[in-house]
């Protein structure tokens, strides 16, 4: 079975509390979705050079942020490994010559587990985390999702998790949304939806808003984007699913990629 690839915001920890309109499409999402056999997660939250693959039968659930309610801290998502997999994307990144780092030990730091609380809330699916390198280029990005396009075709479902528009020292006291923060996802919807990867690619120089909307503190959190794009390279289809403006500025959007339900 083909599966699409998803890029998924994960917003704030408190996404992990929160019941809201986001929460809920989450949630059905996942119903609307076949099982996969294993979910596969490129996350802001993990930034290195070395392409690293968590190669766990048994995941810890991080915590890794603060000054969030202690209730938070006490959340575990004790989804398992998946080291057939593990090894496979470890196999496919050697085929393409790219060095890469099997890593034991780690952990599912929430940008992989916040969101799939709500996806797949009994944590049944086996995970993999993949990082990502804010530092290489889109293309570059681009590329290595590539690497993994076949995985999608093997019932293996594929996660960016990261966010379009992320700056948190922009956030407003309301939630209406903000002209800019719509006129940089507005670009960079239309280009998705053409599979413009020209501009895409250049998305820095060219979008309108681009250094607010991904300050450079915070590349890390559109990288997942093009990994996700990636691997629905063969089909290049892009559909947004959802999209809204919590604090007018925190982009919660959702995009499908390639064939598949």
């Amino acid at each position: 079975m083909t599966l699409p690839a998803l890029f998924i915001a994960h917003g704030s920890p408190l996404l992990s509390v929160e019941s809201s309109d986001y929460t809920q499409f989450l949630n059905q999402l996942g119903e609307r979705l076949p099982a996969p056999k294993a979910i596969v997660v490129f996350t802001a939250h993990w930034d290195c050079p070395v392409p690293s693959v968590t190669m766990d039968e048994i995941h810890q659930t991080l915590h890794d942020f603060y000054g969030y309610p202690s209730a938070m801290y006490n959340i575990q998502y004790p989804a398992v490994g998946q080291t057939e997999i593990a090894n496979e994307i470890c196999a496919l990144f050697s085929r393409s010559n790219l060095p890469y780092q099997p890593v034991h030990g780690r952990g599912l730091d929430h940008g992989v587990w916040v969101p799939l609380l709500h996806m797949y809330p009994e944590a049944s699916i086996p995970v993999i985390a993949v990082s990502v390198d804010s530092l290489r280029s889109p293309q570059e990005q681009y590329d290595i999702g590539r690497m993994l396009e076949q995985l999608r075709h093997d019932n293996v479902l594929i996660v960016g998790s990261g966010g379009t528009v992320h700056n948190l020292r922009m956030l407003a006291q309301d939630d209406e949304p903000q002209d800019w923060a719509i006129e940089f996802d507005d670009w960079l919807g239309e280009r998705l939806q053409q599979w413009n990867t020209r501009e895409l690619f250049q998305y820095d120089k060219k979008a309108p808003h681009a250094r607010t909307a991904v300050p450079s503190y915070g590349m890390e959190h559109i990288a997942p984007l093009f990994y996700a794009m990636g691997t629905a390279d063969m089909s290049r289809t892009a559909r947004r699913l959802f999209q809204a403006y919590p604090h007018g500025t925190l982009s919660l959007n959702c995009w499908q990629f390639g064939d598949g339900v």
